[in-house]
């Protein structure tokens, strides 16, 4: 019988191109995003697209409700869904730091809750999450978005021996750089949070950072390739990790010491 698959974030990058992978290696493919009309496109490889707001509960509710009564189940979770809120930590408003953990993490949270009790009745399950290589390491003016990546690893683990018992899989995936809308959001929402910032200098160096590095960017296909592995292996890794630079940087990460490694990450931004 052929596995159901529910993918946030599905309306561009990593999630739109897993949705299309997926279905293309006969999964039923429930795709979910908040502009459905980017969307479109993914019903001509037989994807079910669903409209779905993740900081709105009723939202989440009303999606896992629709695809429960269609399918009866829903074996795979991937949590795809999320943005990069950056910043100095001074200049971040906190209704922006808090939407950034609402999406990143809390709506991946609660999604959880929703599908794990079919998932335990049917003694299986895969939930992948999609972390970053910021899940890893923290940047200067990314703050809160490296704080949601780490908080989302930390559940990610709990959760992955709490459920262990059920024949349930917690995989986590965390991409380096891959081409998305993510960069040109991130830098936008970086330079408007420092128009007349003290931090401004540093800002609009690592804003240039981010666009030269960006141009390296992996096609989203190597982190689908990814999830496609993870969901189809009996065993699954607990962690993957693919995409531009990303490697090197988190094996950087283990190796050097605190004070090394930020020299290496403000080398980058001089």
């Amino acid at each position: 019988m052929n596995k159901v698959v529910l993918i946030t974030g599905a309306s561009t990058g990593i999630g739109k191109t897993t949705a299309i992978l997926l279905a293309q290696n006969n999964y039923i493919v429930y795709a979910a995003a908040r502009r459905i009309e980017k969307m479109k496109e993914l019903e001509y490889w037989g994807i079910r697209i669903i409209g779905m707001d993740v900081t709105d509960d009723f939202s989440l509710n009303f999606g896992i409700h629709q695809i429960l009564k269609k399918e009866k189940q829903i074996d795979i979770l991937i949590n795809n869904a999320g943005y990069g809120g950056y910043g100095a930590i001074e200049d971040v408003a906190m209704e922006d730091a808090k939407r950034q953990l609402e999406v990143n993490l809390f709506s991946a949270a609660r999604l959880m809750q929703l599908v794990l009790p079919k998932m335990r009745e049917n003694k299986f399950g895969k939930i992948v999450n999609i972390s970053s290589i910021g899940g890893k390491f923290a940047t200067p003016y990314g703050g809160w978005y490296h704080a949601s990546k780490f908080a989302l690893e930390a559940l990610s683990d709990s959760l992955r021996n709490e459920v262990k018992q059920f024949g349930i899989d917690v995989i986590v995936v965390e991409p380096g750089g891959v081409k998305s809308e993510w960069a040109s959001i991130t830098i936008d929402n970086l330079k408007k949070s420092s128009i007349d910032s003290v931090y401004k200098e540093g800002v609009d160096k690592f804003a240039q950072f981010l666009e030269k590095s960006s141009k390296n960017n992996s096609e989203p296909e190597v982190i689908a390739k990814l999830i496609l592995k993870g969901i189809e292996s009996k065993k699954p890794k607990f962690r993957y990790v693919g995409g531009y630079n990303a490697k090197m940087a988190v094996v950087a990460r283990k190796l050097l010491s605190d004070q090394v490694f930020d020299t290496v990450i403000l080398s980058q931004m001089k």
